[in-house]
Parts: C-alpha cells; sequence; structure tokens
C-alpha cells in the first residue's frame, strides 16, 4: 500500500516529471521513496534529505532537460 504526498520542486522538474511515461514516474517514484526510507531510518529530517538530494543533482550537473533525456531513453 502506498500513499501520496506533495513535494516542492523546481517547476522544471515539475514539467519533466509530468511528461515522463508512466513506467518511468514509477521508477522515480520508488527511487524517491527509498531514499526517504533510508533517510528517515538515518533520523535526518526530510528537510535535510531534500537538499542533499537537491545539492548532489546540481553537483552532478543534472538539470531538466538532462532528467528529461535520461527519461526519454
Amino acid at each position: 500500500m502506498s500513499e501520496q504526498i506533495t513535494v516542492s520542486v523546481d517547476p522544471d522538474v515539475a514539467n519533466a516529471y509530468r511528461l515522463a511515461s508512466d513506467n518511468d514516474r514509477r521508477k522515480l517514484d520508488l527511487l524517491v521513496n527509498l531514499r526517504l526510507r533510508d533517510a528517515t531510518r538515518c533520523g535526518e529530517s526530510l528537510k535535510d534529505v531534500m537538499l542533499e538530494i537537491s545539492q548532489n543533482a546540481q553537483q552532478r550537473g543534472l538539470t531538466a532537460e538532462i532528467l528529461q533525456a535520461m527519461l526519454d531513453e
């Protein structure tokens, strides 16, 4: 069983997610779910987790365009 939550993201990220196929959205949902599960077990706050995810993505050069290209594969 799963539950829906709302997470604020950059407009480009939201658009890329909306344009992704159902299969790719399920994959992204699973990745976020796993990361949040790990973070909550380690005592990190949700805010810290989201900040870390954002910083890691930016440091690695991930842009909305790159994310979309990855989802298009």
